[in-house]
């Protein structure tokens, strides 16, 4: 039945794709034309030097009118601004919190056509569906053009285990690589089984028989969006991060007498300062809080977004090889899951599932207990998937298009619209990261018709983003040779900042080491060091989170790694920024929060409090006893004053607040120590492997066999007797 299922739709599909060849291939070759002549055609001033936050907000202020105010800071909102300024139009854009704070920074990381879109289409014979693919592969192409310093192709493997299935999915790999034409990034091909476990030797063995490999784009999400807005603004458009619209302007046509949107009330968030923005035309483009924005406009106008919630896990590097990916076309509930290297770590995702609408969405255990359950089914039982492992989690709101026929959020398509209110407001919603620009070129030729606007056609198609003009693969080379960093920090600058990345070099404090002379590090495992920070104010970072989550990724990396990060990092903010003691306090704690409910902390640490205590007698007994070698007056609890004398006397040294962090970890009841109970909870989530890499229980196990090796041999092992 399965097999004549594949056969009945490779036969179906392979008529409808070579009668659509043809024309793909000439609109491909119009499509280049197009490119080069929108490239020579943007000959706007281009500032080498950003203007100030206050700089931008003072625009907003001051300017009498704009053609056009965006408001959303993520992919549409940025790519809306940056094709109105390219179209010389006068160009605002206002974000209620920080650029890609939202979505666009919590995504899977792919730039992606959507073979499971493919798949729908052919098999519902669905033209509308293969027109978005085919606009998602050529958004694809263009991305990893003008941006080719924060994105670049990924080969992605579909391992088989019924021999009935090559064909099925061999022909719908085949035909994504087709739909791209001239665009298909590498070829995709076939492996043998044995050939599948070279390259991907977690995979599971047991009734493997091959895999076929595909190519996707791979980007750094929250730097492509950031680079997006940076380019718009080097452009000459007035963006402000932080600041909130209260309620839209209008006012009566003097012609006609009807209302009109003619701008939006703002108050910037960071002085608590409110101001009008007047602009002819104001778009909304908020992504999952679309509806709010509406209803600004009308009370009684009836929602369009359906929201979903995509959970994703961060584990190890070690689960995936360094440069393939893993697609797991079918879950146990229909879904599908990606498993990707991305910054030397590997993501796992996603969900889909109907969520409410928040600012600060947060994963839940069932989610990522989910998601490493599908992990476990196509890595090798050699593999031992732990929850402990879980290095970071989050959660990002899909603003989906509702189709009324609809039944779960699965079967609604990622497609767009661009809608216009009676009183002029224009709406964008729905869509896909991939497809941004072509969004917003869609969404711009709307507004320009609807509002009557003089502006030139859209230019944005081979327009390069912020970075990419001077970046060239051997970048980092001269960053080594000319600067004295790292070769690992330099090829993260170059990759992260492109051609700007010199910028951040020069900014860089001397280490007094012999090397690398200069890049302080703010943790020792990631290349991020400290310029980076100053560098970000720079790139309109006002919080200690945008700098852990958005202009460096650590804080969706680690959350460990960037929660000891977080006091240098606010304090070379607070020197810069002239933050008083109690702003850094308040900057600390929020940026702890941030890790705790939206990156996965809370759940993992969970973990150990959920834990029930489950460990056989002997090894209560020989926790017990390691316990003790460091509660010598058996207390039954033990402190970082415990702990230091222990590491004294075996000649280790750990500074007092690394000790004070460390044990916090485990302090359950955080009254400033760790009980006995405490201590065996950890060894049992260890045991479990809810809790991994935990440093208070590698400590004190280094400790004790230190301990153990210094003590006298006793008399009976020396020969000695009676």
């Amino acid at each position: 039945m399965a097999a004549r299922k594949a056969a009945a739709v490779a036969a179906l599909s392979g008529g409808t794709l070579v009668g659509l060849y043809a024309f793909s291939e000439l609109r491909e070759h119009k499509e280049k034309q197009a490119r080069v002549q929108a490239a020579e055609q943007v000959k706007m001033a281009f500032q080498d030097e950003l203007p100030s936050r206050a700089a931008q907000i003072s625009a907003l202020r001051t300017t009498d009118e704009f053609d056009v105010l965006v408001v959303g800071g993520g992919a549409t909102g940025s790519g809306c601004a940056l094709d109105a300024v390219t179209r010389n139009l006068k160009t605002a854009l206002v974000e209620r919190d920080d650029f890609s704070s939202g979505t666009s920074s919590r995504s899977t990381k792919l730039i992606h056509g959507g073979v499971r879109y493919l798949q729908k289409a052919i098999m519902k014979l669905d033209y509308e569906q293969y027109m978005m693919v085919k606009e998602a592969l050529h958004e694809r192409a263009n991305l990893l053009e003008v941006a080719p310093h924060l994105s670049a192709p990924l080969p992605i493997m579909l391992p088989v285990y019924k021999w009935w299935q090559f064909p099925y999915y061999w022909l719908g790999i085949k035909m994504y690589d087709l739909v791209a034409g001239a665009q298909c990034l590498k070829t995709s091909y076939v492996l043998s089984k044995a050939k599948a476990l070279e390259l991907f030797p977690m995979l599971k063995k047991d009734r493997l028989v091959g895999a076929i490999v595909y190519y996707d784009g791979q980007h750094n999400d929250a730097r492509m969006n950031l680079a997006i807005a940076l380019t718009a603004a080097r452009y000459g458009a007035a963006i402000a991060n932080y600041t909130e619209v209260l309620h839209l302007l209008k006012r009566a046509d003097p012609e006609s007498g009807a209302v009109r949107v003619c701008g939006a009330h703002c108050r910037d968030v960071v002085t608590g300062q409110e101001f009008d923005v007047r602009a002819k035309c104001v778009i909304n483009a908020t992504g999952p809080f679309t509806d709010a924005l509406r209803k600004m406009d009308d009370q009684k106008i009836p929602n369009i977004c359906q929201p979903s919630a995509g959970v994703h896990i961060v584990i190890p590097g070690y689960y995936s090889p360094d440069n393939m990916g893993l697609l797991d076309p079918a879950t146990s509930d229909g879904r599908v899951i990606f498993f990707l290297p991305w910054e030397k770590v590997t993501i796992a995702g996603t969900t889909d599932t109907p969520t409410d609408i928040t600012a600060h969405p947060a994963p839940s255990e069932e989610d990522i207990n989910f998601i490493l359950k599908e992990v476990r089914n196509y890595l090798s039982p050699d593999v031992e998937v732990r929850r402990g492992d879980v290095l970071a989690a989050w959660s990002g709101i899909r603003p989906l298009v509702t189709d009324p026929n609809s039944k779960d959020t699965q079967s609604i398509c990622r497609n767009h619209v661009v809608s216009i209110s009676p009183s002029g407001l224009v709406t964008i919603a729905g869509g896909k990261w991939t497809t941004y620009r072509s969004m917003a070129e869609e969404t711009l030729d709307a507004v320009v018709k609807s509002h009557g606007l003089r502006a030139g056609p859209c230019r944005t198609v081979g327009l390069m983003l912020e970075g990419a003009k001077d970046w060239t693969p051997t970048l980092y080379i001269r960053l080594v040779q000319d600067y004295g960093l790292e070769v690992e920090v330099a090829k993260h600058l170059a990759s992260t900042y492109g051609g700007r990345a010199l910028e951040v070099a020069k900014v860089s404090h001397v280490t007094g080491k012999r090397w690398p002379i200069v890049g302080q590090r703010l943790v020792s495992e990631f290349p991020y060091i400290e310029s980076e920070v100053q560098y970000a104010m720079r790139e309109y970072a006002c919080t200690a989170v945008d700098v852990i989550a958005r202009r460096t990724r650590l804080g969706f990396l680690n959350v460990q790694a960037a929660e000891e990060a977080l006091p240098r990092i606010v304090d070379i903010m607070a020197k810069e920024l002239g933050w008083s003691t109690q702003k850094r306090i308040d900057e600390l704690a929020a940026a702890k929060h941030f890790l705790y409910n939206e990156m996965g902390y809370k759940a993992r640490s969970e973990q150990l409090t959920n834990t029930e205590i489950t460990l056989p007698p002997a090894e209560v007994n020989r926790y017990k006893n390691r316990f003790h070698k460091f509660d010598k007056e058996n207390k039954g609890f033990i402190t970082t004053v415990d702990v230091q004398r222990v590491l004294q006397s075996i000649s280790v040294q750990i500074d007092e607040n690394t000790l004070h962090e460390i044990l916090n970890e485990v302090d359950l009841n955080k009254n400033g120590q760790v009980e006995l109970a405490e201590f065996l909870q950890l060894m049992s989530a260890v045991k479990k492997g809810q809790v991994s890499d935990n440093r208070l229980a590698m400590l004190m196990k280094t400790a004790e066999q230190s301990l153990d090796q210094r003590e006298p041999v006793s008399v009976d092992r020396s020969g000695g007797g009676v």
